[in-house]
């Protein structure tokens, strides 16, 4: 058994203090990590069904191989394990605003990290998300003008509940057209949302691309009793 809890990180960042904490769950029986961002849970390992599916919906979209993924925020990485899981994949770049975020997964103190550093398909990279999609140079500093076969988001808690009011702009049709300048034609974009559908955005989201659709992932959650359910919206550039 893990020490109750360990809080194995900390910062003060713009958006208040991130930190990473290891706590052992006695009716899981086993080790869970969370990162906060001030008391806002940003991420849990207990739930990663949702976080998983974001990735594993936006590739049964795609027919092929040697596909380039971005994935839009790195939490405890369990986006990013599932697009690796993908054969077809051939390169990855994760993009994360929160150097620490990064180092915790270099460091090994978050598990996925080991797995993620040890992947030469995979790359994680310091930066803005959003000022990078609204840029023409667009999401790889390295290669500017960089598309991909898929971009997968799971940064806020939803389209209109924000971690910071600057990532307004995205969720708008101006931004999801400079998100769609990022993907190859018949490229996929899907975003996780901790809330049901939102039918503003889904019209939103049909303003820019096609084959718009919103689909409900469950899950049992034995700390409510009931299940719990997230949402992942999913859109084809045209």
């Amino acid at each position: 058994m893990g020490a109750r809890l360990q809080e194995l990180g900390w910062r003060q960042t713009p958006m208040g203090v991130i930190s990473l904490r290891r706590r052992w769950d006695p009716m899981f029986k086993t080790d869970v990590y969370e990162v906060k961002l001030d008391d806002d849970f940003l991420m849990s390992s207990l739930f990663t069904v949702a976080e998983e599916a974001v990735a594993a919906l936006a590739l049964a979209e795609l027919d092929g191989t040697g596909f380039d993924v971005a994935v839009g925020g790195l939490g405890l990485g369990y986006t990013a394990l599932t697009v690796l899981a993908d054969e077809r994949v051939a390169s990855l770049l994760v993009i994360d605003a929160l150097p620490d975020v990064i180092a915790w997964h270099e460091q090994g103190l978050i598990p996925a990290g080991v797995t993620l550093s040890a992947d030469p398909r995979c790359r994680l990279s310091e930066g803005d998300f959003f000022a990078r999609c609204a840029s023409p140079d667009g999401l790889d500093p390295h290669r500017p003008g960089r598309r991909f076969h898929a971009i997968v988001v799971d940064i806020d808690h939803s389209p209109s509940h924000l971690l910071h009011p600057s990532h307004a702009g995205f969720y708008e049709p101006a931004g999801l057209r400079r998100l769609a300048q990022h993907l190859h034609p018949g490229g996929v974009f899907t975003l996780w949302s901790n809330d049901p559908p939102e039918e503003q955005f889904t019209a939103r989201l049909a303003e820019v691309f096609t084959d718009v659709r919103a689909e409900v992932v469950s899950f049992p959650n034995p700390l409510q009793n009931r299940e719990s359910t997230n949402t992942v919206y999913l859109a084809k550039r045209r």
